[in-house]
């Protein structure tokens, strides 16, 4: 079990953390929630003992191992892949070198002998001798190449080093997992072995994830930062957002008997205050309305933007084709003669496991890349809009607040529409006129987003759009493509996106594998009897 008690952390004249006492216990999954900027990942690092908090303390027996999701990609560069897995337990991996180191000494004496031995039974006893297998069974699971376990970490590409730090925080069988956005930058397969992993993990785990179908897989708990405060519940994410809109109308509702009662005694006292024979009755009624509570509902920090696509012109029936097109990149083959036709009112998840080759179909797509081979045809009645997986192009030797930036997209110039349109996508007020070159990867979503919006296109591409954001405005671009009915292609490792938008699953693994009309999980379904 881990704790804290009358737990505070200030920055400056900031309260990110009020005093907050919060029990985490063993056989639970606690999902932990809070808008951007709420203090997700701030409290995991003071529950690791990374942040100190202004007062208060975390409790946990001294016994017990905890381990957290690593986020600097770079740390163990020089260090072998399955190394870096073992090291996931420091204790561990400590006594298998230093017997190692004794058992290589030229001079190995009597004494050594001992303290090998000693070491020895402590390893057995810590599973040591299964150590390297579990390892590698960890790294298959997640989609590692069994022939990258002995390769450095700084080989591997982005996505399988991600992989690679996951491997490291589950092994072992750390009595507290501490996860923040593990199904980042992780393949729709690899999601799949994790939530299978923690449903069968008997010790606890708290996660921060704004994968909504994944939340609502593995947790049994939520605990939900709101006010500077933090509260648990008991079920999955679906459960309790249900039950809080519930609480929160129920709670309005009560203030609104409330309000109308009290006007209605305001004007009794008011009407009978100076008639003689009445005043009884209005000094009751003044006590009445002096002990009537009407509680002021606190404004919570969650903020939802508005997402919505408007096409300007309707799309004919020629869509796109897709004509045999290959793709290279560095010597590596990421695209080999993939050819499909696009209807209109497709919706279309493209699925793989290579984000790379992926994200090198739609840089085609879109007309930012050339095909090595193949042509990429447009209808004459489409125009389309791209949502990149790295938008740093649109931002990057940018000082421009955020009004001027996103002028230069709109047909309206005018500043009142421009604002506008911002305070929708939550830049109100002064936050219109930050400067893009300190945005954080949310924000940066959010813009290119309200850029898409602007266009009036009647195809979009999107690479990734739910990446960086939180999960209100998860659900918002969810909602906002799920209602646009032109035509979209896109890729997510966000399950519920992919379920409730797609209506086309496109599979390639540098060839096209599947093409079929299906749900997401009806493709899955059927992928699994296969």
């Amino acid at each position: 079990m881990i704790s804290t008690s009358e737990l505070s952390l200030r920055f400056g004249g900031r309260v990110l953390f009020d005093e907050v006492n919060v029990k985490f216990t063993p056989g639970n999954c606690y999902g932990l929630l809070g808008a951007n900027g709420a203090g997700k990942s701030t409290f995991l690092k003071i529950l690791s003992g990374e942040i100190e908090p202004s007062t208060g303390a975390v409790q946990m027996d001294p016994k017990l191992r905890l381990s957290i999701l690593k986020q600097d990609h770079f740390e163990f560069d020089e260090e072998t892949v399955l190394n870096t897995v073992l090291m996931g337990n420091h204790k561990l991996f400590n006594i298998m070198n230093e017997k190692n180191a004794l058992y290589a000494k030229p001079d190995f004496s009597e004494k050594d002998g001992i303290k090998a031995s000693e070491l020895e039974i402590e390893f057995a006893e810590m599973n040591g001798y299964e150590a390297e297998s579990e390892a590698g069974i960890l790294l298959a699971g997640l989609g590692v190449p069994v022939e990258n376990n002995e390769k450095l970490v700084k080989e591997l590409d982005g996505s399988l080093k991600v992989k690679v730090l996951l491997a490291q925080a589950l092994f072992g069988q750390p009595d507290i997992l501490l996860l923040d956005e593990p199904t980042n930058h992780l393949d729709i397969y690899a999601i799949q072995w994790l939530e299978d992993f923690l449903l069968n993990f008997s010790n606890t785990v708290i996660v921060v994830s704004h994968d909504r179908y994944f939340m609502n897989k593995v947790c049994t708990h939520i605990a939900d930062i709101d006010y500077g405060k933090i509260t648990t519940y008991t079920g999955n994410y679906e459960f309790w957002r249900q039950s809080s809109e519930l609480a929160q109308k129920l709670k309005s509702d009560q203030n609104k008997k409330a309000e109308a009662k009290a006007e209605e005694l305001k004007q009794f006292i008011a009407r009978f205050s100076a008639n003689a024979s009445k005043s009884k009755q209005a000094t009751s009624r003044q006590k009445q309305l002096e002990k009537l509570e009407i509680k002021d509902m606190p404004v919570s920090t969650r903020r939802y933007p508005y997402v919505g696509f408007i096409s300007e012109r309707e799309a004919g029936n020629d869509i796109l084709t897709v004509d045999k097109i290959s793709k290279s990149i560095e010597g590596e083959l990421m695209l080999k003669d993939i050819s499909f036709q696009v209807k209109k009112g497709d919706k279309i998840a493209i699925l793989g496991k290579n984000d790379v080759a992926k994200t090198a179909l739609f840089e085609v797509l879109s007309g930012e890349d050339s095909p090595d081979s193949g042509q990429v045809i447009w209808g004459t009645t489409i125009t389309h809009s791209y949502f990149p997986s790295d938008n740093s192009k649109y931002f990057e030797n940018s000082t421009d607040n955020l009004i001027d930036w996103l002028r230069q997209y709109s047909k309206d110039k005018d500043e009142t529409f421009i604002r506008g349109f911002l305070g929708k996508m939550l830049f109100s007020r002064d936050e219109a006129l930050k400067s893009t070159n300190v945005l954080s990867g949310g924000e940066r979503v959010r813009c290119v987003l309200s850029k898409m919006m602007l266009s009036g296109a009647n195809v979009l591409l999107l690479d990734n759009p739910t990446a960086h954001l939180d999960l209100e405005s998860v659900t918002a671009v969810n909602d906002g493509i799920r209602k646009f009915e032109g035509t979209v292609i896109f890729t997510s490792q966000d399950h519920e996106f992919v379920q409730s938008v797609a209506n086309r699953i496109i599979d390639i693994d540098v060839v096209l594998k599947q093409d079929k009309y299906s749900t997401f999980d009806e493709y899955i379904q059927n992928s699994k009897q296969v």
